[in-house]
C-alpha cells in the first residue's frame, strides 16, 4: 500500500516515539486518513498510535476538533490557523502527546488563484509544547502525489514535534 521508503521513515519514527514514551494522534483532511494508515500498517503500532481523525468537512473539524467556525469562515479550511487548531484540537480531545493536522488541495479540481492545487497546510504540537507549521506548495502533482507528499512531510513534523522540549 505504501512505498517501502515511507513505511521505513514511519517505522523508524514509531520506535523513537515508542523510545521517548510519546503517543500520537492525526488530524486529517486531504490525507483522509493515509498518516493514521501508515502508522497502523506497522506492527506494534497500537502502544504509540493512540487515534485519528479524519475531518475533511468544515462541519467535522468543528465538532470534532472545535476548530471555530469563525476562523474557517475568515481563513477557510486550508490555512496556517486552521491547521494550528485541527493539530491543538486532536491533543485536546485524545490521550496523545504529540499530533499532526494535515489540510490541503489535493485536486485536480478546488484551486483558486490564492489556494492553488497542491497547497497543503500542517501543524504538529507537542503536549505542554510548540506548535510547528510548515506550508507546502507542491504543484499540480496529481492528487495521490500531493497526498503522498503530504504524509512524508506530516512525518518529518511529527519527528520534529516529538524532539522539541516542552
Amino acid at each position: 500500500m505504501f512505498t517501502p521508503d515511507l513505511t521505513d521513515k514511519a517505522r523508524a519514527l514509531l520506535t523513537d516515539l515508542r523510545s521517548r514514551r510519546l503517543r500520537v494522534a492525526t488530524a486529517e483532511s486531504c490525507t483522509g486518513g493515509l498518516v493514521a494508515a501508515l502508522f497502523t500498517d506497522i506492527p506494534g503500532s497500537s502502544d504509540v498510535v493512540e487515534r485519528g481523525f479524519v475531518t475533511y468537512s468544515n462541519e467535522a473539524k468543528h465538532e470534532l476538533l472545535d476548530v471555530p467556525e469563525e476562523m474557517l469562515a475568515q481563513h477557510g479550511a486550508v490555512s496556517e490557523p486552521v491547521a494550528r487548531a485541527m493539530a491543538a484540537g486532536a491533543l485536546a480531545h485524545s490521550h496523545a502527546d504529540v499530533a499532526v493536522s494535515i489540510t490541503g488541495v489535493a485536486g485536480p479540481d478546488g484551486g483558486s488563484a490564492e489556494k492553488p492545487v497542491g497547497l497543503v497546510h500542517l501543524a504538529a504540537a507537542r503536549r505542554g509544547g510548540p506548535t510547528l507549521h510548515r506550508e507546502c506548495r507542491f504543484g499540480n502533482i496529481g492528487r495521490s502525489g500531493v497526498r503522498e507528499a503530504s504524509v512524508e512531510v506530516a512525518l518529518q513534523l511529527v519527528a520534529d514535534a516529538a524532539a522539541a522540549r516542552p
